[in-house]
C-alpha cells in the first residue's frame, strides 16, 4: 500500500518513509507513526508523518503485517 492517501496512514502503523535529506537518493527509513503531519486527504508525493524517534519524512510504503 502507499502512502498517498492520508486515511490509510494512523499512528501506531509501520511505515517506509523518505527524509527531506534523502530524497535525491531515494533511501528510505522504517519506523513507527507518531503524529501525521499533512492535513489534506492526498498528497502527491506521500503524506508527511513523524515517527516515533523524531525523525519528518513522507510516506513511500506502508508496511504490512509479515513484511
Amino acid at each position: 500500500m502507499d502512502g498517498k492517501n492520508r486515511k490509510n496512514i494512523h499512528p501506531g502503523l509501520t511505515v517506509d518513509i523518505v527524509l527531506k535529506k534523502d530524497q535525491p537518493t531515494g533511501r528510505l527509513t522504517r519506523g513507527v507513526v507518531a503524529r501525521i503531519l499533512t492535513r489534506s486527504a492526498t498528497h502527491p508525493h506521500g503524506i508527511k508523518v513523524m515517527l516515533t524517534d523524531g525523525q519528518v519524512g513522507r510516506v513511500q510504503h506502508i508496511v504490512e503485517a509479515g513484511e
